[in-house]
């Protein structure tokens, strides 16, 4: 296929599945005075608007490359996915009869999900490089193929609700198979999908410990998109009943919607080599300001539960000067707290960066002072073996202007003979 046949095919996709989305928005506006609701309108809409630009945009540049290939039919079928949900509970629910195969569109929606997890797994062991991370990764490929394919078909004859069309049952459900339900199957298909996803996200460390500097670089951004997408999806689960707290949840949907945009984007910065290099300083500054965060907030609300119980004990009652309190405090504790943050993950996970500032800090400090050449040619030599680490190092000085025109001694002549030589390390 040719690049610009390849552009457009891609272009293509990504038009269809924008434009089944806006279908569905149409059909979930319509019936917005209705309590029937798709589930995942928010998460599909996300997945097809996101997954199919960015698959368009790498497939255009790099059509020879699976990985923008499979962002495209992601996104097309998390908006096949959308639609069919949207227009059953339009046609089965809302508005009865106006339109018809509203079953075929709610059995369509049944096992659609299982074939886009099942992509997204392949999306995994082929990253970055498009690739197999090697033979033995194979019968885990085979293995993903089928847990997929099976697994449609299981969830699409299964008797009983449609998972996320819970008023609607599966129009082909053969009670034969012996399921009670469709959602035991789905939990099963789920899990299933779950555990091969983390058997291929094993092959992403065998390449990081195996890969070359830039392909480690884009591996870090596909790790850091995920961990915020995991991290998202794992606060929306269980775990805010668990804590009872009410912004748990929130903060996990939030997060794990970004988690689902931020990771087409980091695969197309890894893939493209758009700004590659520059996840180290994305991540060093979401440690430090994700902790500088989290502190403040726990001083914020822990100085206003103490600073109340003080006043309660003084006075009886409680006083807003806590909140003022407080919030001084935090402001006065920014600049403090963010540096000692910075300085103590430079220290624990920039080790090496960390000592190679330190170095060139110690070497202009003896740049200001130092008025011996030789002595200031030693201490140079010195912090790029200490910083950059090469193989060998040669320092060469430039004669001084006009000093053999004018007969006198190249005093720099010798020094220059003295590094001729390599210094080995």
């Amino acid at each position: 296929m040719t690049g610009s046949a390849a552009a457009r095919l891609a272009w293509s996709l990504c038009a269809a599945s924008i434009a089944l989305t806006a279908l569905s928005l149409l059909l979930l506006a319509l019936g917005r005075p209705y309590a029937s609701v798709f589930d995942y309108w928010i998460d599909d809409t996300t997945v097809a608007v996101a997954f199919s630009t960015v698959g368009a945009v790498i497939a255009s540049r790099r059509p020879e490359h699976p990985i923008g290939w499979l962002f495209c039919a992601i996104g097309f079928l998390a908006g096949v996915d959308h639609l069919c949900g949207e227009y059953a509970v339009h046609a089965l629910l809302e508005h009865p009869g106006t339109l018809p195969a509203g079953e075929a569109a709610a059995w369509v929606r049944s096992w659609v999900w299982v074939a886009a997890g099942g992509l997204a797994v392949f999306l995994v062991l082929l990253f970055p490089t498009g690739r197999l991370a090697g033979g033995r990764w194979r019968p885990l490929a085979w293995l993903n193929l089928a847990v997929g394919v099976l697994g449609a078909l299981w969830v699409a004859f299964t008797p009983g609700p449609v998972d996320g069309l819970s008023q609607i049952q599966n129009p082909l459900g053969i009670d034969a198979l012996g399921i009670e339900g469709e959602l035991s199957a789905v939990y099963m298909v789920e899990v299933l999908q779950a555990s091969v996803g983390l058997a291929a996200a094993v092959s992403l460390f065998v390449r990081q410990h195996r890969a070359g500097f830039e392909e480690q670089q884009q591996i870090k951004w596909f790790a850091y998109a995920a961990t915020i997408l995991i991290a998202g999806a794992l606060m929306t689960s269980p775990v805010p009943n668990v804590m009872e707290a009410w912004w748990v949840g929130p903060v996990g949907f939030a997060l794990y919607i970004a988690g689902i945009v931020g990771l087409p984007v980091a695969v197309g910065i890894a893939i493209l080599r758009h700004h590659l290099y520059d996840i180290d300083l994305l991540i060093n500054r979401t440690l430090v300001y994700g902790s500088l965060t989290a502190t403040l907030v726990a001083v914020y609300f822990g100085g206003i539960v103490l600073l109340q119980r003080v006043f309660v004990v003084l006075t009886g009652e409680t006083s807003a000067l806590a909140v003022v309190v407080s919030t001084l405090a935090i402001a006065a504790l920014f600049n403090p707290l963010r540096g000692s943050i910075q300085s103590f993950i430079d220290r624990r996970f920039y080790r090496r960066k960390y000592d190679v500032a330190k170095t060139l800090e110690a070497f202009s400090a003896k740049l200001r002072d130092e008025t011996d050449l030789d002595a200031l040619s030693e201490d140079l030599v010195s912090a790029v073996r200490e910083t950059m680490q090469p193989t060998h190092v040669s320092l060469w000085l430039r004669p001084e202007p006009g000093a053999v025109a004018k007969g006198l001694p190249d005093r720099s002549a010798s020094r220059r003979e003295g590094w001729r030589a390599p210094l080995r390390l």
